[in-house]
C-alpha cells in the first residue's frame, strides 16, 4: 500500500487541507477530507480537488483516479455557511460552479466511490465522473429546493439526462432522498456493493482500466461525453473519425498482434 499524502503533496510541494491524496501504481486516489463540514464543497476544497486532479492528470504513471470520501459521508453538497454570506455578484466573481466544468475536462478516467450521503454538489461532483460505484448504505439526493435554491452545478442537466424528465423533477422539487439501490435501478449508478467493499470494488475496476491502452480509452471517454452535446448523426461521424485515428496507433498494433498470439498486450499509449 502507498503512503498516503495529507497535508504535503511531494511532487509539487503543494499543501492540501480539504484532501488526501494516494498513488497506488497506476491508480490516484483522493479522499474529500472535510469531516467537521460532511465533505461539504468549498471553494476552497474544490480549489484543491481540482489542482489534484490536473497533477494527476499530468503524471503519465497515472491511468485512472477515483474521488471518494468517508464511510459515512462522500459529500452533503455545497458549503451552506459560505453559500449564506454570498450574494449574486459575489458568487459570480467565486466562480465555484464552474470548477465542476473543469473536472469535466480531466481526460483520465474518474471513478467515483461513494458511501453514506451524497447530496446536492457532491451527486453533482458524482455525476461529472465516468462511473460511480456506491456502498449499499449510500444515500443520493438533490435537496437544494429545501433551503430556497436549486441545483446549480448541472444537477437540473445532468440527471435529467441520466434518469429522464419525470424522475430528475421527482427528485429536484421534492428534494427526496434515494437509496444506491433505487439508484442503480434508475441508471444512476454503475455498481452497488458491500459497504466494506467499496474502495476495494473501485480499484478493481481501475486496475481493469489501466491495463488497456491509454491512448484508446481517452478517446473513448471523449466520444462518450460528445454524445450528450451533438445530435446522433454528429457524433457517430467524430465516433467514426476517432476509430480511424486509432488505427494508426502503436497501441492498435500491440494490442492485435498480442490478441493473435494469444498474450497479453503491453500498451505504452501511443
Amino acid at each position: 500500500m502507498s503512503k498516503v499524502e495529507s497535508n504535503v503533496e511531494s511532487a509539487g510541494s503543494r499543501r492540501y487541507s480539504n484532501v488526501l491524496l494516494e498513488r497506488e501504481g497506476q491508480i490516484g486516489t483522493i479522499r474529500l477530507n472535510r469531516p467537521q463540514a460532511l465533505n461539504a464543497l468549498s471553494s476552497e476544497l474544490m480549489t484543491e480537488l481540482l489542482d489534484a486532479l490536473k497533477m494527476l492528470e499530468s503524471e503519465q504513471a497515472i491511468s485512472c483516479i477515483i474521488i471518494t470520501g468517508s464511510e459515512k459521508v462522500f459529500s452533503a453538497g455545497a458549503d451552506i455557511k459560505e453559500l449564506a454570506e454570498q450574494n449574486s455578484v459575489e458568487a459570480l466573481r467565486a466562480a465555484n460552479l464552474e470548477r465542476f466544468d473543469a473536472i469535466q475536462k480531466i481526460s483520465k478516467p474518474i471513478i467515483a466511490a461513494i458511501s453514506g450521503f451524497c447530496f446536492g454538489g457532491g451527486l453533482e461532483l458524482a455525476m461529472i465522473c465516468d462511473i460511480i460505484v456506491a456502498s449499499e448504505s449510500a444515500k443520493l439526493g438533490q435537496p437544494e429546493i429545501n433551503i430556497g435554491v436549486m441545483p446549480g452545478a448541472g444537477g437540473t442537466q445532468r440527471l435529467s439526462r441520466i434518469i429522464g424528465k419525470y424522475r430528475a423533477m421527482d427528485m429536484i422539487l421534492t428534494g427526496r432522498q434515494i437509496s444506491s439501490k433505487e439508484a442503480h435501478e434508475l441508471g444512476l449508478v454503475s455498481r452497488v456493493v458491500p459497504d466494506e467493499s467499496l474502495l476495494s470494488e473501485a480499484k478493481k475496476i481501475a486496475n481493469e482500466i489501466a491495463s488497456k491502452s491509454p491512448l484508446a480509452i481517452k478517446i473513448a471517454k471523449e466520444c462518450v461525453l460528445k454524445s450528450y452535446e451533438t445530435s446522433l448523426s454528429e457524433g457517430l461521424q467524430f465516433e467514426r473519425r476517432n476509430f480511424y485515428l486509432l488505427l494508426s496507433s502503436e497501441d492498435k498494433k500491440e494490442g492485435m498482434r498480442a490478441f493473435l498470439e494469444k498474450r497479453k498486450p503491453t500498451f505504452k499509449g501511443q
